[in-house]
């Protein structure tokens, strides 16, 4: 396979001084490969298929192997902060080690060119997806539909990335047989126009299936949706008036076209209900699209998100590491801003999404394995039960009538605060208790990419712009809205204190770990933070005016300053989005192109809130890019490339 197609940006100069190294070496050494596949293989059916396979690698399993999608999508916003492990701090905290060579706190630590060389690495097979499957004279509807329908989704996937992070980027539509040096980065205007042609021409050639491990029409039209919303965005509004109504159309259509076909899954935990590969759980009809992952050790890509949102707890008392606790990497910790958007006496979804009670699984003395060995209390601003944030006074389990060895509390009379501790409650959401081992870091479970429920947000945001440019009213966008809350809110005899997550897979794994020492715990810390009687009435969450917003909502609005009905709406919607989807990698690319990350950062991201500035709306374009390049046949200049770079940096 010839390389150096697929790495035609960064390591075009690389690969012709190894070229200009080979050709010295013919006098004395003459081989000739056999093994070798070259070009020609792609203009097979099979080659085709292949190539197919490797773009959906590299595209969607690939950025999960690591570190870099939490590192771009998660961190930097309201919704995390930097845990217990900074070896990515830098991209939380936009300090001075975020240039266009990022400052290495580790051998972890995500390097600026990481993201920018895998977009486009997917970005050059999905060129030779497109050119092989257009010319083949084939009339299989596998190679002519299927294959080149999902190349043009492929590269309208990675520059849709690349665009929302990037800004203006260069635009390679073809394939590269031989190494080349100059490149120019296009305008967001004419980026968007080539990512909402390639994702059109993706949703005509493709039909819909009832699996979510392929591109489907549905999964185009979900994408193309928001590709119009982004380019519809405040980031691009000096240039986005002409197409703006338009585009906002098109994105309430699209959406109600998927919604039609994905219905809600019947609960909000069962999506994070994973007990084993392809699972009940990931084969959910809201589930649109997803990065696919195995148990089959063969395999050359595993998912790693397990790793990053678990808080230490194998230093507490009478707690040790195991596989249902994960392995605690400690890297993205809520914000205070997660914690209190909700409706924690009402709203599901935060007590479905959060490890917040740990099983002791090294117990001595008065506490056996089994005991409630850690508790997160995630309570009220107001409540003024707890006098310690880190509460050495305990608590008394009422259940055993022990106190619990490890309590820690979101909001006490102390006025410390979770922010400044390394423990923290868990975003649960990709657990993977079906690993190999305790320190295993290869996970199993599949990656949602899309989901209904993130489209009936993006239909509802688009009727909030559409009101704001006098077409229809605001009051249009709470059905959709509600479609969520309604799905969120308790049901009536629902045990609001049962939980689950993927660490039920464990009884599937093949570690064999000893059942005595998991500190999985079925339960979560709901009655005692909210302090309520037990109860199984129904709930009601759905928003009945504009005028009248949850309190959780108005709390925000007031912090950030909101006055407009516009902004209030907008808002509204992007809380929705974190109740919704937190930690599911979207959340950066979302306050970016609201142009809210700045404000929304600085009022609860402690870590960035200093350092964060207005040119942080977008990422450095990397330096091995930069001076890779060529202009005129010349590399560029040192002023060449201080006008190429993003400004700030």
């Amino acid at each position: 396979m010839n390389k150096i197609q697929f790495r035609y940006i960064k390591t075009g100069i690389c690969a012709l001084a190894l070229l200009a190294n080979i050709s010295c070496q013919t006098d004395f050494l003459k081989e000739e490969l056999t093994t070798q596949r070259g070009n020609a293989y792609y203009s097979t059916e099979e080659g085709i298929q292949a190539a197919v396979t490797g773009a959906y690698n590299q595209t969607f399993a690939v950025p999960f192997s690591g570190e870099v999608q939490f590192a771009t999508t998660n961190y930097g916003t309201d919704e995390f902060h930097v845990g217990g492990d900074g070896s990515n701090s830098t991209w939380n905290n936009y300090d001075g080690g975020f240039k266009p060579i990022v400052t290495a706190v580790n051998g972890n630590t995500v390097v600026a060119e990481r993201a920018w060389d895998m977009y486009y690495i997917a970005i050059g097979l999905s060129n030779q997806i497109i050119k092989s499957a257009t010319e083949i004279t084939s009339t299989n509807n596998a190679i002519k539909k299927t294959a080149l329908g999902e190349g043009y989704f492929l590269r309208a996937f990675n520059y849709l990335r690349l665009v929302r992070q990037y800004g203006a980027v260069p635009l390679k539509l073809t394939v590269s047989t031989t190494v080349e040096l100059e490149f120019t980065r296009e305008s967001p205007e004419k980026v968007y126009a080539q990512i909402i042609d390639d994702f059109t021409k993706a949703y005509d050639l493709l039909e819909n299936s009832a699996t979510t491990a392929k591109i489907t029409k549905d999964a185009a039209a979900h994408y193309l949706a928001k590709a119009y919303l982004s380019r519809a965005s405040e980031i691009n509004n000096t240039w986005n008036s002409a197409t703006k109504a338009t585009d906002l159309a098109k994105v309430v259509s699209l959406s109600d076209e998927v919604i039609a076909r994905h219905p809600l899954a019947n609960n909000f935990g069962e999506l994070w209900a994973y007990t084993k590969a392809n699972g009940a759980n990931e084969n959910l009809s809201e589930i649109i699209l997803s990065a696919q992952f195995s148990d089959n050790l063969l395999a050359t890509t595993f998912n790693a998100s397990h790793l990053y949102f678990t808080s230490r707890y194998d230093d507490l008392p009478y707690m040790q590491r195991d596989l249902t606790g994960m392995r605690p990497y400690s890297r993205l910790a809520p914000t205070y801003f997660t914690y209190d958007v909700f409706d924690q006496v009402n709203d599901s979804r935060f007590w479905k999404s959060f490890r917040t009670k740990s099983r002791c699984n090294k117990g001595s003395g008065k506490y056996a394995n089994g005991d409630l060995g850690i508790m997160y209390v995630i309570n009220n601003p107001t409540d003024t039960r707890f006098a310690n944030t880190k509460n050495l006074d305990a608590i008394v389990y009422a259940k055993t009538g022990k106190t619990i060895p490890s309590v820690y509390v979101a909001h006490a009379t102390d006025g410390k605060s979770l922010l400044t501790d390394v423990r923290f409650p868990s975003l649960s959401k990709h657990f993977d208790g079906g690993r190999l081992a305790i320190n295993e870091t290869r996970g199993y479970r599949d990656e949602v990419l899309a989901r209904s429920a993130e489209t009936y947000l993006m239909a509802a945001e688009a009727k909030i712009r559409l009101a704001s440019l006098g077409q229809g009213s605001y009051e249009s966008a709470l059905p959709y809205i509600n479609a969520i809350r309604k799905r969120a809110a308790y049901k009536n005899g629902e045990d609001r204190a049962s939980y689950t997550d993927g660490a039920a897979a464990y009884v599937v794994s093949q570690a064999g770990q000893n059942v005595d020492i998991n500190s999985f715990y079925t339960e979560n810390s709901y009655y005692e933070s909210n302090n309520i009687p037990v109860s199984t009435a129904a709930t009601s969450l759905e928003i009945t005016s504009t005028a009248n917003l949850p309190a959780q909502d108005v709390a925000v609005i007031n912090k950030l300053g909101y006055t407009t009905t516009y902004d209030k709406m907008l808002c509204l919607v992007l809380n929705e989005r974190t109740r919704e989807l937190c930690g599911e990698f979207h959340r950066w690319e979302d306050l970016s192109r609201t142009k809210t990350l700045i404000a929304r950062a600085k009022a609860y991201n402690p870590g960035a809130a200093n350092y964060i500035k207005d040119y942080h709306l977008l990422r450095p374009i990397p330096q091995t890019f930069l001076d890779g390049i060529y202009s005129s046949g010349q590399p560029l200049t040192s002023e060449q490339k201080t006008a190429m770079q993003n400004p700030g940096y």
